[in-house]
């Protein structure tokens, strides 16, 4: 039985479909298997969740019609045998003393392509050439690029349950006092609101305030909010091990006419954006509503970044709403709609949503209001 507060644990069998996915997806692409290093694609794929900075080799090898195998070391092959995906897999561990490379590459096609994950430490996949001098790599964002993008209900209702924990924080935060404190401190009532309402981890507090609020990836700092300010709020995390991302733009005060306007073409353009979300809809086409707007607008220059990104078990991932990508949406995707305006020295303006794809549309993940909330 499961509840937004305690979703029921993913099993052995759900890694299991996932992994052999993933092989056969890589086997469609042309591709002798995959290599999956520590970080996000080995937890969605297994449940081990480790740190992506060990230095020691730990490698997931899928290969259609082989078992899946994890190579880990020794010291760590305890901790692997108890992820959730374990009963699923085979491990295969290896001592200080021995070559984990060859271990590896005795599993492998030697002239095989392989789709390795993004963020493979190249002092692995440079070691494990020595042993493999014809095989090649390419990464998975671009040979899968839908490898964790679609998700199925699950993992809706954890993606689901994060962003109502955002919802309910940007609701607490309306009533905590801006103008007089550090940005910094507004960002730490961010922090703990989340933990609050059940995130166990913070990735980020963006509290931009002023002409800060006009670098979209500002980091809170000290500067004392002011009466008068345009205030950028983008936070999230993760919860139940899947994220929320949102963001709200709210003023200290009553705003200007222009203020206003801006606030207006953003909401307008982010609106589009979401109207946008269909089933078999390239995903440049919502960068390219949500843009329409705000060019049209005149603010076009303005715009800099592009207007959504994926999200799973971790904040940012593929695909990406930007000129370009034509991957089409299906249903399952859930990524970010968020359209901004920056004016540099002035303030800037952003508002964001996860929306997942429906069979005939888009629903989003935050419910907040998207009208511009004054706050003392």
């Amino acid at each position: 039985m499961s509840s937004p507060d305690q979703p029921a644990p993913f099993t052995a069998e759900d890694y299991r479909a996932r992994m052999a996915r993933a092989a056969s997806a890589a086997d469609a692409a042309g591709l002798a298997g995959v290599l999956v290093a520590p970080g996000p694609d080995m937890v969605h794929l297994t449940g081990y969740r480790l740190p992506a900075e060990t230095e020691r080799l730990t490698l997931l090898v899928l290969r259609a019609g082989h078992d899946p195998v994890l190579v880990v070391p020794a010291l760590e092959a305890a901790d692997a045998e108890r992820a959730p995906g374990a009963p699923a897999l085979t491990v295969r561990e290896w001592t200080d003393a021995a070559d984990p490379y060859a271990l590896t590459a005795a599993l492998l096609d030697r002239k095989g392509r392989f789709g390795i994950s993004d963020n493979a430490w190249a002092l692995h996949l440079l070691a494990l050439g020595k042993d493999l001098p014809d095989a090649s790599y390419t990464s998975l964002t671009d040979a899968l690029p839908m490898l964790r993008a679609v998700k199925d209900a699950a993992e809706l209702e954890r993606l689901a349950a994060a962003g109502a924990a955002a919802d309910a924080t940007y609701e607490e935060i309306l009533r905590v006092r801006f103008s007089g404190r550090r940005e910094s401190d507004v960002a730490a009532d961010l922090a703990a609101l989340l933990t609050r309402y059940g995130h166990t981890q913070v990735d980020f507090t963006v509290v931009g305030s002023g002409p800060n609020g006009a670098n979209p990836h500002h980091e809170a700092g000290d500067r004392t909010i002011e009466a008068g300010d345009m205030v950028v709020l983008d936070f999230g995390g993760l919860k139940h091990g899947y994220g929320s991302d949102t963001s709200r733009t709210v003023h200290v005060g009553e705003p200007t006419a222009e203020e206003r306007r801006v606030h207006d073409v953003v909401r307008e353009a982010q609106e589009a954006g979401c109207r946008a979300v269909r089933p078999g809809a390239a995903c440049q086409e919502i960068d390219r509503a949500a843009r329409a707007v705000i060019n049209e607008s005149g603010y076009g220059e303005r715009f800099i970044h592009r207007t959504g990104h994926g999200i799973g078990v971790t904040t940012h991932e593929p695909p990406y709403m930007i000129e370009g990508e034509e991957q089409p949406l299906v249903p399952g995707m859930c990524f970010s709609v968020e359209p901004g305006i920056y004016l540099p020295g002035r303030f800037g303006v952003r508002i964001e949503d996860i929306v997942t794809v429906t069979q005939d549309g888009g629903r989003r993940l935050n419910t907040t209001s998207r009208e511009m909330a004054i706050v003392e």
